[in-house]
């Protein structure tokens, strides 16, 4: 396997003095590869498009605020990340509340802050919402969820056309419009339309929004009867990233002229309306902005197999591939920075099974990884992590330490690294009151 020349072949980029100061694990990511990727998308969508930014795939503060200086709004799904768009400077009236379900506790958490606009999914939630913004004497807007009947081919991960949680099925909107309706209290602005995740091609996410805009169209005109008048389209996005293997950013530079003529075809009156069009993103934005460093613990051979034994595992990065529902990572070594006991590498190659220190064999990260000899203090990294890395993982699974995080900006060198670490902590938690789970 051959070995880049430098720690600058990394993505994103790490200083090579920098990695003697860093403690290992840790995740590192660049603010300026979190720009670039934002000016990346900008670019490919409509200059009138709005574009929120999903928290879930990485809520980091100093992303967070660089995301909100370029101009992006963002979309979270729990009062944590409520919590932590409020912290990097948003206004809470910028925010798009989402998920499947919410407690009542969370939802009126949400509007004493400000919040007024939500993702819904069923009627229930359009009453709850009602409900609790008319106890706070304010109305809120809704985004009616949709799960289209059919899914979109070249997914990812696919988010309609099959029973699912997120969103009310297409057919049940237009057998029963009404239940889906203004409230007194809670004002059916537009529609979520989020088909599926991590698309790689401009035709296949073209495919997709022309989709959700025919059903979108169809949706509008038959609430349009009961009163709704549909302002809002949220087309979700899908803009794919590599995760955990070498690549980079996928070249959307031909999405915009090809979205913005089927936004001109499917809705001409847009502009006069002022229907608004916007666009969602997490893994685009900073999943190439991340790279975890790990170090070699231990090499062994067993039962023929050539065994390395890292510093990280699932509850460091990947936490689901123990279900196999993420793909093999393969991490490489850095070059320069094997341990310091003189001793030179053994020659050759290793096939090796890669293995986090976990008691469990389900701390696997690849079972024939191609890595060159190493031995303990060797470092690794796995690139195209900053999203859906360290919060996505079994972080309280074992106990171990998480990883440190540490924020470069490969566009200002002279930028003193910030370095910091998450810590579990267990508090004592008031009895709750004798309720139904989610209901006041």
């Amino acid at each position: 396997m051959s070995e880049p020349s430098s720690t600058d072949a990394l993505v994103p980029p790490v200083p090579p003095e920098f990695l003697s100061h860093v403690p290992t694990p840790a995740y590192v990511y660049d603010l300026a590869e979190v720009r670039r990727n934002h000016d990346a998308l900008r670019d490919a969508l409509p200059p009138d498009a709005g574009l929120y930014y999903s928290l879930k795939a990485n809520a980091h503060p100093s992303l967070l605020t660089v995301l909100r200086e370029r101009g992006a709004h963002p979309e979270v799904c729990s009062t944590g990340e409520l919590n932590a768009a409020l912290g990097a400077g948003w206004p809470a009236a910028d925010m798009l509340y989402t998920g499947p379900g919410k407690r009542d506790e969370e939802i009126d958490h949400a509007l004493r802050l400000g919040v007024r606009k939500f993702s819904v999914d069923s009627p229930y939630a359009i009453d709850q919402l009602n409900r609790l913004a008319g106890r706070s004497d304010v109305t809120a807007q809704c985004l009616l969820r949709v799960n289209d009947d059919q899914p979109v081919p070249g997914q990812g991960l696919a988010m309609t056309g099959v029973a699912s949680q997120f969103g009310a099925d297409l057919g049940w909107v237009l057998a029963e419009p009404g239940r889906f309706a203004n409230r007194p209290h809670a004002d059916i602005v537009g529609l979520h339309l989020y088909m599926g995740t991590n698309l790689g091609e401009v035709d296949a996410l073209t495919v997709q929004f022309a989709r959700s805009l025919h059903t979108a169209k169809t949706l509008a005109a038959a609430l349009a009867e009961h009163g709704v008048h549909i302002r809002v389209l949220d087309l979700g996005g899908g803009f794919g990233a590599p995760f955990a293997t070498e690549g980079e950013r996928i070249d959307l530079s031909e999405l915009r002229p090809k979205l913005t003529a089927l936004l001109d075809e499917e809705l001409p009156g847009r502009h006069d309306d002022g229907t608004q069009v916007v666009f969602e993103s997490g893994r685009y934005l900073v999943g190439t902005a991340g790279v975890l460093l790990s170090a070699v613990l231990d090499v062994k051979r067993s039962h023929g197999k050539d065994v390395v034994v890292l510093e990280s595992g699932i509850n460091h990065l990947g936490g689901m591939s123990g279900l196999r529902r993420l793909p093999t990572l393969n991490p490489r070594l850095v070059p320069g920075t094997a341990s310091d006991d003189g001793e030179p590498h053994r020659e050759g190659t290793l096939d090796a099974l890669v293995a986090g220190p976990l008691c469990t064999p389900l701390d696997t990260w690849a079972r024939a990884a191609k890595l060159p000899a190493l031995r303990p203090g060797d470092l690794l990294a796995v690139p195209n992590v900053g999203a859906y890395g360290l919060s996505a993982s079994l972080v309280a699974f074992l106990g171990h330490p998480l990883p440190a995080e540490a924020v470069i900006d490969s566009d200002r060198p002279d930028m003193v690294p910030d370095v910091t670490r998450i810590n579990l902590t267990r508090t004592t938690v008031p009895a709750p009151a004798d309720t139904k789970p989610g209901v006041k």
